[in-house]
């Protein structure tokens, strides 16, 4: 249940120079700055409004909205900058709303929200990394160099694809710290330590990567169960449910109605800790956490106390409670300020693609065109709240734009990771991946 809309504060604005920075729900959804005239980024898709958006925050035609931080350039970006932002992000985060009206940018809010003006340098992102300043975070540690699995091999990926790539690693001499098997390893989302039939043995493959002097990566969403998997048959009381006494919805993909682990289940919250503790004993150190959002989604938990941030909050401290502070670990789809302060790298921009185009023109689905435009919007959170994942360099030849997306990665100075075949890489790809990963050109 939302709250109403309250009014929060009245500024004059040049409606010629003014811009606004919309901050998204979480990693997917577009964040950036548009001029007044321009219309916002918005879902094009019921699906996608769950997946990638903030579920039940639609936004009425002609009015800008942040989740939790909205900023204001009221006279272009050399002027005074407003900030509107969630008093304490990690607890409540409020959807803001800025709407024009006889020259006066008319913000309101459906929650408590702070404002002040910023008269520094930088802009709307020197403003931004103001306030993320503000916080009082300790500086992240730095990432790893990392070679994923996804974009080359996506859900087909087999163990056998895992040892070519290894072996190419030393064969291209790529600085490259971290081999990170991505989705594609399980049975199915939920039954995590079953293995798909592509591969062989988890700690075998975990063993063969650490042998090279690399360390070993793998991913999960571990707040999304699939109603295909054991656990969902097994264990339907330690899913989240809705109002009605279904499932709480946590969107379709991979072909499937997903549903959402209710952590505040004391035997849901026992079998995600024996999930990455066995992960963890099994020589991984590098966690991919991903489709975050489904573990902030509203419904009905066994805990009826626990709200669904607070949820959510607590469930990322059970994994980094069984992964020890010592491993590192990085979000994707996740609630972006209600994970302050739980992250090491957070993915900061929807996937990319082999292509540039999203498909239907939104913003929050694959592609280097909008990984680009929120991945620049985000920015000012770089070593302030994280280490900012721009996603992953694909460098090979069959990729569009190879070269205009390996420039993006290379400017946001963030985590660098490989996602290609690499016996597939041409020349200028190799030099390429080498030069981004720390390594030398030759």
């Amino acid at each position: 249940m939302h709250n109403p809309f309250t009014p929060v504060a009245s500024v004059s604005v040049d409606p010629r120079k003014a811009r606004v920075h919309e901050e998204g729900w979480q990693s997917w959804s577009p964040s950036g700055a548009y001029a007044l005239g321009d219309k916002p980024y918005r879902p094009t898709d019921d699906n996608w409004a769950t997946v990638c958006y903030r579920p039940g925050a639609t936004v009425p035609d002609g009015v800008f909205q942040g989740e939790g931080l909205l900023v204001l350039a009221p006279n272009g970006e050399d002027g005074p900058i407003k900030v509107f932002a969630a008093p304490e992000p990690r607890g409540s985060v409020p959807s803001i709303r800025l709407e024009i009206r006889d020259g006066h940018a008319e913000i309101s809010a459906d929650g408590k929200v702070d404002h002040y003006s910023y008269l520094g340098p930088g802009g709307i992102q020197g403003a931004l990394a103001d306030w993320a300043d503000s916080l009082g975070l300790a500086d992240p540690r730095p990432a790893p160099t990392v070679w994923c699995s996804w974009y080359e091999y996506f859900t087909a990926v087999t163990e056998d694809d895992i040892h070519e790539n290894l072996r190419a690693m030393d064969t291209l001499d790529l600085p490259i710290d971290v081999v990170q098997i991505d989705d594609g390893y399980q049975k199915a989302l939920g039954d995590w330590l079953t293995l798909s039939g592509r591969f062989r043995s988890r700690a075998g493959i975990a063993d063969a990567i650490r042998a090279r002097g690399r360390r070993a990566g793998i991913w999960t969403a571990p707040f999304l169960v699939d109603p295909a998997s054991d656990l969902a048959a097994e264990h339907p009381e330690w899913l989240v449910r809705d109002e009605d006494g279904g499932f709480t919805h946590a969107g379709r993909n991979w072909g499937h109605d997903l549903r959402v682990l209710d952590t505040t289940h004391p035997e849901a919250a026992a079998y995600l800790t024996e999930v990455f503790r066995t992960l963890r004993a099994e020589g991984y150190d590098y966690f991919k956490v991903d489709f975050l959002y489904a573990g902030a989604l509203d419904g009905v938990r066994h805990d009826p106390d626990v709200d669904a941030l607070t949820a959510y909050r607590d469930g990322i401290r059970l994994i980094r409670e069984a992964i020890g502070a010592d491993a590192y670990l990085l979000g994707c789809g996740a609630p972006l300020l209600a994970s302050i302060g739980l992250f090491d790298a957070m993915r900061v921009s929807p996937d990319t693609a082999p292509h540039r185009r999203p498909e239907a023109d939104d913003y929050s689905q694959p592609g280097q065109d909008p990984a680009e435009f929120t991945g620049v919007g985000r920015q000012w959170q770089h070593g302030r709240l994280w280490i900012n994942d721009p996603d992953c360099l694909m460098a090979r030849p069959a990729v569009e734009t190879r070269e205009r997306w390996a420039a993006h990665i290379e400017a946001t100075g963030g985590l660098m990771a490989s996602s290609d075949r690499l016996l597939s890489l041409d020349e200028w790809g190799v030099a390429t991946t080498r030069r981004l990963l720390g390594g030398d050109a030759r």
